[in-house]
């Protein structure tokens, strides 16, 4: 296994096999722990085409396992990047850390994806957003 990320709230790991490990700790961490696996529950259910899938939880040691989403992205366009994000709440969850830090770039279908639910919020209906990731109803 590779440490991808060792921080005071998360390691995460990625196996030779592929599969990415998240083990939370720091304040919150069982929080953190259950939201991020309802989150991809969910997810998964609603067949999201560009976030990791669930494949095992453990809440003692508070470990998720799921498949790779690619590679960490270190420049995208701003307007893509909303996009991205807007995207995800069509599938009823907003991310609510819309970093570039939590986008990668999965090399075999060309896909940028979403990692990183310890903070999402299920939404009570999915909304949708224009070609620039602005929800219709909004000002400009």
């Amino acid at each position: 296994m590779i440490t991808i990320k060792d921080t005071l709230r998360a390691t995460v790991r990625v196996s030779f096999d592929g599969t990415v490990s998240k083990a939370f700790h720091g304040p919150k961490a069982r929080e953190r722990f259950e939201n991020e696996v309802k989150i991809l529950q969910h997810l998964g259910r609603k067949n999201c085409p560009f976030v990791p899938r669930l494949l095992d939880s453990n809440s003692e040691t508070l470990t998720i396992i799921t498949t790779n989403c690619g590679s960490r992205v270190t420049h995208l366009d701003e307007e893509r990047c909303r996009e991205l994000f807007a995207q995800l709440e069509e599938f009823g969850v907003r991310h609510d850390d819309p970093d570039i830090r939590n986008v990668t770039y999965r090399q075999k279908d060309g896909r940028f994806c979403l990692i990183d639910f310890e903070l999402a919020t299920l939404l009570k209906k999915p909304i949708f957003h224009d070609k620039q990731g602005r929800h219709p109803s909004s000002e400009e």
